[in-house]
């Protein structure tokens, strides 16, 4: 069995301690559900596990071996989708989903993934649209499509539905299904309501770290 897992992890972000000994575990064709209020760390545990963000204590592990040992099988495994929608703006969107294709295939294989993306998320007829053109919620779909065109086992997913229209969150709902029956995994934050069958839930509340009275006063300012 597949397994995706942290151990003892401390996140440090600016000067601020965002939680500390943290623990998560997944299983292939695993959903883990990230909640807690604003500030607690979702979106920070999210960049960690992608290894974008080093945390200042604890470890990653894909079947129980540090991903530290080789940090590019890691990234190849995962794909993440943050706030900001990684969409060129002078490319169309099937240029920019041809960009992450060809990632991780060539030909007409990244052809066929391609076309692939733009159904599941329903834009066929925005393929020729450049991405200045697009508005937010049809940049989130066109950014999310890049999962779909590039393959790969663990979606890192913070706040996939912002912008979505009922149809487009119903269509990555079956999308995500559908991944986690192929053994896929999935790890999201969200504060919506996301069908996701026997998910675990992770709440960062329970490992956030109170702020002293100083930095609440910071915050305050």
């Amino acid at each position: 069995m597949t397994t995706f897992s942290g151990h003892d992890l401390t996140c440090i972000r600016g000067e601020r301690l965002v939680f500390q000994g943290l623990n998560f575990s997944i299983d292939a064709g695993d959903a883990l559900v990230l909640i807690g209020p604003n500030g607690s760390g979702k979106s920070s545990l999210l960049r960690v596990m992608a290894g974008l963000l080093k945390p200042a204590t604890g470890h990653l592990a894909w079947n129980g071996a540090s991903v530290n040992d080789d940090p590019e099988e890691h990234r190849g495994r995962l794909h993440y989708v943050g706030h900001h929608d990684a969409i060129k703006p002078v490319l169309s969107v099937e240029e920019n989903l041809h960009f992450w294709a060809g990632l991780h295939a060539g030909g007409n294989s990244a052809n066929l993934a391609v076309e692939k993306a733009l159904e599941i998320l329903s834009i066929p007829h925005l393929a020729e649209i450049p991405g200045r053109f697009l508005s937010a919620g049809q940049k989130r779909r066109a950014n999310l499509a890049r999962i779909f065109a590039a393959p790969a086992p663990v979606w890192l997913l913070d706040e996939p539905t912002t912008a979505l229209d009922k149809a487009s969150i119903a269509n990555l709902e079956e999308a995500m299904a559908e991944h986690r029956a192929g053994g896929g995994m999935i790890i999201l934050s969200t504060h919506m309501d996301v069908a996701l069958e026997n998910h675990k839930t992770l709440d960062l509340a329970d490992f956030e770290v109170p702020l002293t009275p100083f930095e609440a006063g910071d915050l305050m300012l």
